[in-house]
C-alpha cells in the first residue's frame, strides 16, 4: 500500500504524536425488526376518495431531535492537557482537553455512548473573541487534537487573537474509541510487504473483527459529523466555522449537505471529490503521484547531484526501475530492518507530499539509496508516512484509515470487467508508480474482507447552505489533485473556489496569499472573488 487518500496536511515528515486513548463503550444494541403481519385480507379495503393522503411527519434531526437534547446541551469541562514527556519539544499542557459524550449509535441515543476527544486553543485576545474554529487535518485517521497541540499557531496571529482553536478526534481515532487492529511487530511485516492480493487486506479484517466487532459499523464519516455538530452546540457556536485540511474537506462536505442551517465559515483546503467511487478516486491519486514523480525527476536532472541521470526524460524511469528492482534484491539498513519495494515507494510518495522546497532532501535521501546502497533514509521516510516511532511504535491512524473508508461505502469495490477496465485506466494514467503492485491503487484500503457493509455510496454532495464556502486547491497537488478541488466547488453550489498554484499537498501552509484570503473569509466572512490565484512561496 503506497498511498493515502488526502493523508497528509502538513509538510512531509513531520512526527506524529498522539494522545493516549480515552475510555469509551463499544457496545452496540441491535435494532428490532417487526414480523410482517400473517393476516390474510379477503376482501380489498376501497379506495379512499375526497381525503388527501396525510404527508408523513418528518423525524426531527440534529439538534431539533428531542432525544439529542442531554447531548446538544452539555456544558464541557476544560483543563490543561497532561503533557507527554515523549514530545520534548511540545507541551501539551499549554493548550486544553475535554471530552464530548456522544451516542454510539444516532438510531439509538438512549443505548450505548462514547467520548470524543476535543482541545482547544483559546483566543489570545479573548475581549475580541468571535467564536471557535473547528479543526481537521486529514486522514482518514488524522488527530485534530493532535494537530492542534503540535501546531497551535498554525493559524495566523489575526486568527488566533479572536478564535479558541478546537480539535476533535473523529471515531477511530486517537482519543475517541481508537481503533488499533495489528501489534506493532505483525504491523511491520505487514506494511512491508510486496504481495498485496485478497489475504494480505483479510489479515487486518479479521484482527479488527475479533478487537472491534461492535464498534465498526458506527466508525464512518457521517457519524463524526453528527459528532461535530454536537460539539458545535456544546461549544455554544449557533453556526459551524470549520477549516478542513485534505480528507476533513469531506468532513465538511458531508457536514453542509447533513446540516445546510448550521454552515459559518467553512474552509475546505485541499479537496476530495466525493462523487468518486474510491477505487477511481484512487486512480486519479495515483495519476496526480505520477505527474509529480516526472516533475520531480526532470527537476532533479539538472541538478549537478543527481542519482537519476542527466535525462530528464529518462529520469522517473530510472527511479521506478530502482524502486521496483527491490521486490528481488531489498536495501538492507543499519537497524537490520530492510527496505522492500513497498517501502521504497512509500518512502517517495511521502517526499512528493511536500512541495518544491522539499525536494533536494528527497534527492539527497534517493542518492544515499541508489548510489551508496543504503535504505535507512528512505525508511525513515516510509515511517513517517506510516506513523512509526524510533522505538517502532505505530500510531493507530492506519487502522482507522481502513476502518473509517471501510465504513463510507468502499466495499463497493470493483469486480470482473469493471476490474479489468480500472486496471487499465491506472496503467494508462499513472504507468510508473502503479507497475510494482496495481491492486494497491484499485484496493486501498482493502475492504473486500472487511465485515461491516456500509449503505454509504460515494455521491455528488449538493448543500442547500446560504453560507458561502471557501474551496482551496493547489494545481500541483499530489494527494488530492486540483480537479478534485473544481469538482467539489461546482458541486456545493454556494462556494469559492481559491487557487493555489503550485507543487505540494494543500495550500494554506505554502502560500502567504492563500492564508491572507483564508484569514479574512474567518475573520470577516468576506469571500475571495471568483477567479483568485496565489502562487506558493516556492514557485516564486
Amino acid at each position: 500500500m503506497i498511498t493515502r487518500l488526502s493523508r497528509r496536511a502538513l509538510p512531509a515528515v513531520a512526527a506524529a504524536a498522539l494522545l493516549a486513548s480515552c475510555t469509551s463503550s463499544g457496545g452496540t444494541t441491535d435494532a428490532s425488526s417487526g414480523a410482517p403481519s400473517t393476516a390474510a385480507a379477503t376482501t380489498p379495503s376501497p379506495t379512499p376518495t375526497g381525503t388527501p393522503t396525510p404527508t408523513p411527519t418528518v423525524k426531527p434531526t440534529g439538534q431539533a431531535d428531542p432525544a439529542l437534547q442531554a447531548f446538544y446541551g452539555q456544558q464541557l469541562t476544560w483543563a490543561a492537557c497532561k503533557d507527554d514527556p515523549k514530545t520534548a519539544t511540545i507541551d501539551e499542557s499549554a493548550v486544553q482537553c475535554t471530552t464530548l459524550k456522544v451516542p454510539l449509535d444516532y438510531a439509538a441515543p438512549g443505548a450505548d455512548t462514547i467520548d470524543v476527544a476535543v482541545v482547544r486553543k483559546p483566543a489570545t485576545k479573548p475581549d475580541q473573541r468571535v467564536g471557535a474554529v473547528v479543526v481537521n487535518p486529514g486522514g482518514p485517521g488524522g488527530t485534530g487534537v493532535g494537530f492542534v497541540q503540535r501546531n497551535p499557531d498554525y493559524f495566523q496571529q489575526g486568527v488566533r487573537e479572536r478564535f479558541d482553536t478546537v480539535g476533535f478526534d473523529p471515531r477511530g481515532v486517537g482519543g475517541t474509541s481508537p481503533v488499533n487492529c495489528l501489534d506493532d511487530r505483525t504491523r511491520d511485516t505487514w506494511a512491508a510487504a510486496d504481495d498485496l492480493g485478497p489475504e494480505h487486506g483479510k489479515v487486518l479484517a479479521d484482527a479488527c473483527q475479533a478487537k472491534y466487532g461492535k464498534l465498526l459499523p458506527f466508525i464512518g464519516t457521517r457519524n463524526s459529523v453528527r459528532d461535530m455538530d454536537v460539539l458545535r452546540a456544546a461549544l455554544g457556536e449557533q453556526r459551524l466555522t470549520y477549516f478542513g485540511l485534505s480528507y476533513g474537506t469531506y468532513i465538511g462536505s458531508v457536514y453542509a449537505e447533513e446540516f445546510p442551517d448550521r454552515v459559518g465559515r467553512l474552509v475546505l483546503d485541499g479537496a476530495v471529490d466525493p462523487s468518486l467511487p474510491l477505487a477511481q478516486h484512487n486512480i486519479e491519486q495515483y495519476a496526480g503521484f505520477e505527474r509529480s514523480l516526472n516533475a520531480f525527476a526532470a527537476d532533479c536532472a539538472k541538478k549537478a547531484q543527481c542519482p537519476l541521470g542527466k535525462d530528464p526524460d529518462r529520469a522517473a524511469g530510472k527511479l521506478a526501475d530502482f524502486l521496483d528492482g527491490l521486490k528481488q534484491k531489498p536495501l538492507t539498513t543499519s537497524t537490520g530492518r530492510v527496505v522492500t519495494a513497498t517501502t521504497a515507494w512509500t518512502g517517495v510518495i511521502e517526499g512528493l507530499y511536500g512541495d518544491e522546497s522539499a525536494w533536494g532532501q528527497l534527492r539527497t535521501v534517493l542518492t544515499q539509496a541508489m548510489v551508496n546502497g543504503k535504505g535507512d533514509h528512505l525508511l525513515g521516510y516510509a515511517d513517517s508516512y506510516n506513523r512509526r516511532d524510533k522505538d517502532g511504535r505505530y500510531s493507530v491512524s492506519a487502522d482507522a484509515y481502513t476502518a473509517i473508508h471501510c465504513a463510507d461505502g468502499a466495499t463497493d469495490v470493483p469486480a470482473g470487467e469493471a476490474l479489468q477496465a480500472a486496471y487499465a485506466d491506472l496503467a494508462a494514467k499513472a504507468p510508473l508508480i502503479s507497475r510494482h503492485e496495481p491492486s494497491a491503487a484499485v484496493f486501498d484500503p482493502d475492504c473486500r474482507s472487511w465485515p461491516f457493509r456500509s449503505p454509504e455510496k460515494a455521491h455528488a454532495i449538493t448543500s442547500k447552505a446560504q453560507a458561502p464556502i471557501v474551496v482551496v486547491g493547489s494545481t500541483g497537488d499530489a494527494a488530492t489533485p486540483y480537479a478534485n478541488a473544481e469538482k467539489l466547488a461546482a458541486q456545493l453550489g454556494n462556494a469559492v473556489l481559491l487557487t493555489r498554484e503550485g507543487e505540494g499537498h494543500t495550500g494554506y501552509g505554502w502560500s502567504t496569499c492563500i492564508r491572507a484570503a483564508v484569514d479574512t473569509f474567518l475573520l470577516e466572512g468576506t469571500a475571495p472573488a471568483a477567479g483568485t490565484r496565489c502562487k506558493s512561496e516556492a514557485a516564486q
